[in-house]
């Protein structure tokens, strides 16, 4: 597996991650021996940049990964990520960047974790009753404490970018971005090119709608929140599946899956782009993983350019979202 760089301090990850939030939460059941055993395969085949947070689960997902590398931490570069509050409902969230909270957090993930240090740190969404500096500041301190290897910020807009890595480097940004959601081309993505700030792509796949498995609103397991997706929605999904099907003829036409190829065009991006697709399942780790071997003309990748923007907003509450 390739490697590439994020940022400028010198963090250097396998050119893809595996997003670990699905295993806990979001995309129906999960299998703990199976997710685990979806990690060590990663590892196998040079995957090494796992990504968590502590609001996935609520709070289990960071523990699942902890035990999956607990006999292994040298072989990982770890991401996690602080900031979304949750209560018992789990429908109450909010968003807490404070510089006390920020201490908090990362005590309390190294725990559930297991490790004496995380490589990178994300604010996981933008406080915007707190000015990004103190939080930053915050994160910067836990740096010199040696809790924390690098930053990142995640979902910020190109003006907190700006404001953050002012205070201290940032190494990357990780934000939704793939063939179904383009948003960041505007003004993050320039930005990140002027600052030297790697960018991590999450959800590449469409949040799984860009594989093709997904036909109706039928097709979601109990307890999947892509029910709930306005693009996944009765009235904008047919629109929706053109996108999808663009994408199938061109993986045909290549002897791959449409994952692959909708992995393979976030690769081609730029060498700081890290997508981290994430799955609960080791033949699916692998069929991700091999997206890395494919390579796309330019002519291909006019057209895969050319699709258009999907309807329906990302989420069905964008208040979160710092754009």
């Amino acid at each position: 597996m390739e490697k590439r760089k994020l940022g400028s301090e010198g963090l250097e990850v396998s050119a893809i991650g595996l997003g670990c939030m699905g295993m806990s939460e979001f995309y129906g059941e999960g299998d703990e021996a199976e997710s685990v055993a979806t990690i060590h395969r990663a590892l196998e085949v040079g995957i090494n940049f796992l990504d968590t947070a502590d609001m996935y689960g609520p709070w289990t997902n960071e523990q699942l990964v902890g035990k999956a590398i607990a006999d292994r931490r040298d072989q990982v570069v770890l991401a996690t990520k602080f900031g979304i509050v949750r209560g018992d409902d789990p429908r109450d969230r909010h968003v807490n960047g404070r510089p006390e909270y920020v201490r908090e957090s990362i005590d309390a993930s190294l725990g559930r974790l297991g490790v004496d240090h995380v490589d990178l740190y994300y604010q996981h969404r933008v406080d915007k009753s707190v000015p990004i500096e103190e939080t930053v500041g915050a994160m910067a301190e836990l740096v010199e404490a040696g809790k924390v290897r690098y930053l990142g910020l995640s979902e910020a807009s190109a003006e907190n970018i700006r404001k953050a890595n002012s205070v201290h480097p940032i190494s990357a940004l990780q934000t939704e971005f793939s063939l179904f959601e383009r948003g960041a081309i505007e003004k993050v993505i320039p930005t990140l090119k002027e600052l030297g700030i790697g960018f991590v792509p999450y959800s590449p796949l469409g949040r799984g709608f860009l594989t093709g498995r997904f036909r109706s609103g039928a097709d979601f397991g109990s307890g999947d929140f892509r029910e709930h997706d306005p693009r996944m929605s009765q009235e904008n999904m047919a629109a929706n599946l053109a996108i999808v099907e663009a994408i199938e003829d061109l993986a045909n036409r290549h002897d791959v899956s449409p994952a692959q190829m909708a992995i393979a065009w976030v690769l081609a991006q730029g060498d700081d782009f890290v997508p981290i697709p994430g799955t609960k399942k080791v033949s699916r780790l692998e069929e991700n993983a091999a997206a890395a071997e494919i390579m796309l003309s330019k002519d291909e990748l006019a057209s895969l350019d050319a699709l258009p923007r999907p309807q329906g907003d990302r989420y069905a509450n964008m208040a979160s979202i710092d754009e």
